[in-house]
């Protein structure tokens, strides 16, 4: 694994399925993935926002499956929420779709470019391989 997990004794434990840091070896390739929207291939924008998030997740899974990568590399992601009460939904589908992968990570609210947007997630991956 090209990366360590740092979650020091002298911080609150993680909440959510995430790292507090993540040190990336000497060597790694880096894989920088732009904000994904919650646009299905079809162009289609899903109404709920389970949906969306969804279809964002799968957007940055197939990128990081077209450069050879898994969730399992992702060292950092942000999310960009339009409204606070998605956290906690948005956590689960997140942590469906990460499973054991513990990405440092950062929630933001914020309006997206397209108000039929609800979130979008922008990511880094590193790997060795």
């Amino acid at each position: 694994m090209p990366h360590r997990p740092h979650d020091p004794p002298d911080v609150a434990a993680p909440s959510g399925g995430y790292s507090h840091g993540l040190a990336v070896d000497p060597g790694a390739r880096y894989l920088f993935i732009s904000g994904q929207i919650p646009t299905r291939p079809d162009g289609s924008v899903p109404d709920t926002f389970a949906e969306q998030c969804d279809a964002a997740w799968g957007n940055v899974v197939a990128v990081l499956r077209a450069a050879g990568m898994t969730v399992a590399d992702l060292v950092k992601v942000t999310t960009y929420l339009t409204d606070r009460d998605q956290v906690a939904e948005n956590r689960a589908v997140r942590q469906r779709h990460l499973g054991a992968a513990r990405p440092a990570l950062t929630v933001v609210i914020a309006q997206t470019l397209d108000p039929a947007w609800l979130l979008e997630i922008e990511a880094i991956a590193a790997t060795t391989a």
